[in-house]
C-alpha cells in the first residue's frame, strides 16, 4: 500500500512551509513518528514524522515551498525493512578500493616523467632597475613573474606588477549563496516592516543592579531547591515591566487602522535565541505570575525553543517585548518594535562602573536600558515615564515588586 504523506497544517495563518532539510534520503526504509524533515514557516522551524513505516520516496526539493496539505512523499508500507545492506556496500568499496588505486598509480607515474622546467641563477632575480621599483612599491620579487631571458625581471615587469590599491592580497576569496530559511526571511520582512511602518523612536536610562544583586545572593539558593529553577533577573524584569504597563496604558496598546487597541492583560514576548535563530515565546497573564511562576514558563518555553518544539501559537499574541542583547555582551542597543506591539525593552551587559551616590563616588553593576516605542500612539512623556517606573521598581525590588516582604514574595 503506497501512502501519500501532505503537510499538515501548523497554525490557522499558515498556508504553505518550506522544506528546510530533508533527514532521510529517497529509497530509505523509515519507522513509524521518525522524523523525515524540517519544514519552515513564516513563524517556526518545524519536525515532520513518518506517519507509518516503509520505503520512501520524495516528492519535493530542500527549498522548495509547498502548500498545506501538499503531498511531499510517499511510503510503501508493504515493503519489507531491508538487512544487511550497509555491511554489503562496505564490503563492495573495500573490493573497489584496490583497483581505484591501480589506476590512480600511472596518474603518478606519469607526473614524474614529466620534464621539468629549466631554471638559471637568473630565474626569479630583479634586475636592478626592477628591483629598485619592486622595493618602493613594497612588492616581493617572489610575486612576480618575469619575462625576461631565463625568466629574469625586467623593469617593466615591476611595473605592472605594481599593486593598485584594493588589489586581492593571499588567502582565501571563496564564497558560498545559500537562501534564507523562510522564517528568516519573515523576520527580515517584519523588521524592514517596523522601520518603514511606525514612528519608531528609542529613549534610554540605567539601573544600579546591587539590590536585585543582593537579593539573589541572599535567596537564590533557596529558591532553586525550593521550586526548581532559578532565580534570574528575567522575573524582576517581567514583573517591573508589568507593574510599568500597568501604569502607562498606552503602552501596552497597538494601532489597528484609525483605532486604538488596549489590553488589560500583559502579554510578555521574550526574544530567546534557538537553533534556527531568534524566537519570541509569550508569557501569557504575567500580571498574574509570581516570580517562581515567571521563572519556571520562561525556562519551559526556552527548553521548547531550543529543542525545535515550540509552536506558532506560543509565539503570537504578545502586548510587549523584552529582549536581552547583555547575554551576548551588547552593551547599549536600540532594539526594533516587534509589529504590532507598540513597545520593546532592551536589557544589556552588566558592568561594574563608578556613579555618584550621595555625593560619594561608589562602583556599582550597571546596566543601559532602552525602550523602543510607536511614537504615534505613545507621546514622549508617556515613554520615560514608563522607563523611569521600571528603573524605579529595579532598584527597589522588595517594596514595589515584593510588597515589602522577599520571602513572601518568592514563596520561601
Amino acid at each position: 500500500m503506497i501512502l501519500e504523506m501532505k503537510v499538515p497544517s501548523p497554525g490557522e495563518s499558515i498556508t504553505e512551509v518550506e522544506i528546510a532539510e530533508w533527514l532521510v534520503s529517497d529509497g530509505d526504509y523509515v519507522e513509524k513518528d521518525q522524523a523525515i524533515a524540517e519544514v519552515d514557516s513564516d513563524k517556526a522551524t518545524l519536525e515532520l514524522p513518518a506517519e507509518a513505516s516503509g520505503i520512501i520516496t520524495l516528492k519535493a526539493e530542500e527549498g522548495d515551498a509547498v502548500a498545506v496539505g501538499e503531498v511531499v512523499c510517499l511510503i510503501d508500507t508493504g515493503a519489507a525493512k531491508p538487512d544487511g545492506d550497509a555491511s554489503a556496500k562496505k564490503e563492495e568499496k573495500k573490493k573497489e578500493a584496490p583497483e581505484e588505486e591501480k589506476k590512480e598509480a600511472p596518474k603518478e607515474e606519469a607526473k614524474q616523467e614529466q620534464p621539468q622546467k629549466k631554471e638559471t641563477y637568473a630565474s626569479g632575480t630583479a634586475s636592478p632597475a626592477a628591483k629598485k621599483i619592486l622595493e618602493e612599491k613594497g612588492v616581493s620579487a617572489n610575486e612576480v613573474k618575469g619575462t625576461g631571458k631565463d625568466g629574469r625581471i625586467t623593469k617593466d615587469d615591476a611595473v605592472k606588477a605594481t599593486p593598485s590599491m584594493g588589489t586581492p592580497g593571499p588567502g582565501s576569496r571563496g564564497q558560498e549563496r545559500k537562501k534564507l530559511s523562510m522564517l528568516r526571511r519573515k523576520v527580515a520582512e517584519r523588521l524592514v516592516s517596523a522601520k518603514n511602518e511606525t514612528a519608531m523612536l528609542t529613549t534610554f536610562n540605567e539601573v544600579n543592579m546591587t539590590p536585585i544583586f543582593k537579593l539573589r545572593n541572599q535567596y537564590k539558593e533557596e529558591f532553586k531547591s525550593r521550586h526548581g529553577v532559578g532565580l534570574g533577573f528575567m522575573s524582576f524584569f517581567t514583573k517591573a515591566v508589568v507593574r510599568a504597563l500597568q501604569q502607562y496604558p498606552d503602552v501596552n496598546s497597538m494601532i489597528d487602522g484609525d483605532y486604538k487597541i488596549s489590553y488589560d492583560f500583559c502579554d510578555i514576548s521574550v526574544a530567546v535565541s534557538g537553533p534556527k535563530g531568534l524566537m519570541v515565546p509569550v508569557v501569557r497573564n504575567a500580571e498574574n505570575l509570581s516570580f517562581r511562576g515567571v521563572e519556571a514558563e520562561i525556562k519551559r518555553l526556552a527548553i521548547r525553543a531550543r529543542d525545535g518544539q515550540i509552536t506558532v501559537d506560543e509565539m503570537t499574541g504578545g502586548t510587549f517585548t523584552i529582549s536581552n542583547g547583555g547575554v551576548f555582551g551588547s552593551m547599549l542597543s536600540t532594539p526594533i518594535i516587534n509589529p504590532p506591539q507598540s513597545g520593546i525593552l532592551g536589557m544589556h551587559n552588566i558592568i561594574e562602573r563608578p556613579i555618584a551616590v550621595d555625593g560619594k563616588v561608589e562602583i556599582h553593576p550597571m546596566m543601559y536600558l532602552a525602550l523602543s516605542y510607536d511614537h504615534r500612539i505613545i507621546d514622549g512623556r508617556e515613554s520615560v515615564g514608563f522607563l523611569v517606573a521600571i528603573k524605579e521598581a529595579l532598584e527597589s525590588p522588595e517594596e514595589l515588586l515584593m510588597d515589602g516582604n522577599a520571602k513572601k514574595a518568592l514563596e520561601l
